[in-house]
């Protein structure tokens, strides 16, 4: 048995109310995200892609904290802080948005949930949205309150989490659409389940709203999925890459811009609303941008693990960019990246030279998501 003080930097690091449930359950090694901790090790995580693509795991994603919005011009509020337009977004509704800085960099990338015409939460990456809403809103004249509630996620990912959703709540589960929420109780515990996750599957997203159930709430799901297949796990790094998914910190940061990153559905420069960052974004867009995120082949022995610094990439011109994200995908059989390069490398087919830890390795350039592009298995 695992000794719960092995884990530990001191009380400013935040515990999940799943992290003792999470030790029981396997988890040997941690991270910090968030100011919390996160289970980021299960033992071997190629099982537990393999476990997700093929049943269902659940992982503890209570560092996704909440920044809740309330006040009669939260609606407006909430569109001066996002580039994406919100202004037909309904109540039940959840969208990815970005957050930028006035120069139109990123801040974060949360997933976005409407709780009522004036009450939404920003459902964090890593990085303290609170304290940039906190600040926003004393300068901005608005009516508003900004908060960290208690609530805390739960994510249920994988092509079997549908049927343990209706074993745990019931068939009208599966009429709830991609990018939906609703309220629900399971066993007097407080919940709104969202279809959303992290791992571009089929999956669930539970919001715990009374921290005191945590350990009730996970032993409940385990009890009821493992003769599903459910296994416990941590997000896969691994099928996120496939998917394309943006990891804030390694493939974006204050220093990017959505345009960079393909993401211009997510702005909206011709809305009537205002935002941080408009007249920046405004500017980029008509400039054009000097860089892109691609998608990378590396032609190397499968990697170990991903990747713990940035590798530069080169050409016969010298440095072009760097690989931001990059692991081994045993189901496409290839070393698989994102990366930021210049806008004349960008180009599908591109051969380029990658410096990894084990020295210099060919690659090619090829279009992102590796599988799955239209998300045809999140959104079944």
């Amino acid at each position: 048995m695992t000794d719960l003080q092995d884990f530990g930097f001191g009380t400013q690091i935040r515990k999940s109310p799943y992290f003792d449930a999470t030790v029981r359950w396997g988890a040997q090694g941690f991270s910090v995200y968030n100011h919390m901790y996160i289970p980021r090790d299960f033992g071997d995580p190629e099982a537990n892609f393999w476990n997700l693509i093929n049943a269902a795991i659940l992982c503890d994603v209570a560092v996704e904290r909440q920044v809740e919005i309330t006040g009669p011009d939260a609606a407006r509020f909430t569109q001066m802080l996002t580039p994406r337009n919100l202004s037909k977004m309904k109540v039940g509704q959840c969208k990815y948005v970005l957050i930028t800085n006035a120069e139109g960099g990123i801040l974060n990338d949360p997933i976005l949930l409407k709780l009522d015409e004036n009450h939404f939460w920003l459902s964090l990456a890593d990085s303290d949205i609170l304290l940039w809403a906190q600040g926003v809103a004393v300068h901005s004249g608005m009516d508003v309150t900004i908060r960290e509630p208690d609530v805390s996620p739960l994510q249920l990912q994988g092509p079997k989490s549908g049927e343990i959703m209706r074993a745990l709540v019931g068939d009208s589960i599966m009429d709830l659409r991609y990018f939906w929420w609703r309220e629900a109780e399971l066993d007097g515990i407080p919940l709104i389940i969202s279809r959303t996750g992290w791992s571009s599957e089929l999956g669930y997203e539970l919001y715990l709203r009374d921290g005191s159930r945590g350990d009730a709430l996970w032993e409940r799901i385990m009890a009821v999925g493992v003769p599903l297949g459910l296994k416990p796990g941590h997000t896969s790094t691994i099928r996120r890459i496939e998917g394309g998914m943006l990891s804030y910190h390694a493939d974006a940061d204050i220093h990017t811009n959505p345009f960079e990153l393909g993401l211009d559905r997510l702005v909206d420069l011709e809305m009537d609303g205002d935002f941080i960052g408009k007249a920046a974004l405004r500017r980029i867009r008509d400039a054009g941008v000097s860089r892109k995120q691609v998608g990378l082949i590396i032609d190397s022995a499968p990697l170990e693990g991903p990747n713990t610094t940035f590798w530069t990439i080169h050409s016969d011109a010298g440095a072009v960019g760097r690989v931001t994200s990059a692991v081994y995908s045993p189901r496409l059989e290839r070393n698989i990246a994102l990366a930021m390069v210049a806008i004349d490398h960008a180009e599908p087919g591109t051969r380029l030279e990658v410096m990894t830890h084990r020295g210099a390795s060919h690659a090619t350039v090829v279009e992102r998501p590796f599988y799955d592009p239209n998300k045809r298995l999140a959104a079944a």
